[in-house]
């Protein structure tokens, strides 16, 4: 049988890479190649309903030992990983017995986990640690999560005295572009609340995310020859850059922010003399704020507007999704179980918020309440992202405990 490194490592050798300026649905046919397999994985274990739809989101139930009714519950992860770096020829380094040490990443050494900047490696002395070599994501941001599920459904199939209710496994694409559910029918995952795995660590329980919209600012500008550019020119480059630069630095950016406080974030620009484009993240727990953020852009751009009449500068704000805060409340024993299975696999439950998304976010706003749980992963987007089998292991323990409580639902 695969172990859960196994698992693990075939999984993030797959590129599944999503692009968010793809009209396609999953953006990227790539993120396929992992779906599939899933798919077939999910029939090998025996599992049963197992689907998998023109989109790439794979369904599958690992059926209840009970024989009562219960509720069922579901188990979300991601396909994906960030297009914010590179996903192609993932090489994983595992670090069996770490001793504590830095860890130069060998295909590019001026990539360096520092025990100096990442406290709680220096607590994983002894364990499995598992690496990029520098050069790529690893994409345990999600497919940790999706070691995690695989492994716990296997456990559950594998030892049928284990008395649970049904589970209702769900694999999602293009999340990282915040499209994860657009495709998918509730009413075929049947579940009453689910779970996904998309956080860091162990034993952490996300209740609260960002609220986020996307801001696109484009610019159109007028070009000629730059000979006779006198009085005809209008650079859209220098005013897109104009109007960035009147961004807060020292407030509302991620990089000087923290805990509850949002931020407007540039993160890609493009253009030319006739026409510049930036796309921007605004994040918030108070999803008001984000009209606040919204109107500060505008108020940027208008003395820019008046500045260069001759020049056409557009914002378009793109809902993505909402703090699931509110939502988790119409179902009260979601909290709490994860809580129970987190203290019953051996951990102390840390009831956190996260600064960011999950497919948990979209799903409790249309009305299916999931917070988020640990997969084990740290520094997501990253080329210096890491994880540790031991922390993988201890959120399989903490979902087959959250299917033996629900299964004790009436």
């Amino acid at each position: 049988m695969d172990t859960l490194l196994d698992r693990f490592l075939r999984y993030v050798k797959i590129d599944t890479q999503s692009d968010e300026t793809s009209p396609t649905f999953p953006s990227t046919e790539k993120q396929l190649v992992l779906s599939r397999m899933l798919f077939e994985e999910c029939q090998q274990l025996g599992l049963e309903e197992v689907t998998i739809n023109e989109f790439g989101i794979v369904m599958a139930t690992v059926p209840g030992t009970v024989e009562r009714d219960v509720p069922a519950i579901g188990w979300v992860a991601h396909v994906d990983t960030s297009p914010e770096f590179s996903g192609t020829n993932v090489k994983p380094i595992v670090h069996e017995n770490y001793g504590g040490e830095d860890l130069v990443l060998p295909g590019d050494s001026s990539r360096v986990l520092r025990v100096s900047d990442e406290p709680r490696l220096k607590a994983m002395q002894g364990k499995t640690v598992i690496t990029t070599d520098g050069t790529t994501l690893l994409g345990a941001d999600d497919k940790s999560g999706v070691a995690v599920m695989m492994s716990a459904a296997a456990e559950l199939m594998s030892d049928r005295s284990i008395q649970h209710g049904p589970i209702r496994l769900c694999f999602t694409c293009d999340e990282e572009i915040g499209r994860g559910i657009e495709k998918l029918d509730l009413n075929a995952f049947g579940v009453c609340c689910a779970y996904t795995l998309d956080s860091d660590g162990s034993g952490r329980i996300d209740s609260e995310t960002f609220s986020a919209d996307q801001a696109v600012i484009v610019v159109r500008g007028v070009n000629t020859h730059p000979s006779v550019g006198k009085g005809v020119m209008v650079n859209a480059n220098r005013i897109l850059c104009d109007l960035i630069s009147k961004l807060p630095t020292e407030t509302l950016s991620p990089e000087t922010t923290e805990g509850r406080e949002g931020f407007i974030h540039p993160y890609h620009l493009e253009g030319s003399v006739s026409e510049a484009s930036a796309r921007l993240i605004l994040r918030d727990f108070e999803t008001e704020k984000l009209v606040e953020y919204a109107q500060l852009l505008e108020s940027l751009a208008a003395p820019l507007r008046a500045q260069h009449p001759k020049a056409e500068i557009t914002i378009t704000i793109h809902k993505q999704y909402r703090n699931m805060r509110d939502g988790l409340q119409k179902e009260p024993r979601v909290l709490h179980k994860a809580i129970e299975a987190t203290r019953a696999a051996g951990l102390e439950p840390k009831l956190d918020v996260i600064r960011g998304g999950t497919d948990g976010s979209l799903l409790t706003e249309k009305g299916l309440p999931t917070p988020n749980l640990s997969s084990g992963q740290h520094n997501p987007h990253s080329p210096l992202e890491w994880t540790t089998l031991e922390e993988m292991q201890q959120a399989v323990a903490v979902l087959k405990q959250l299917a033996i409580l629900w299964g004790q639902e009436c």
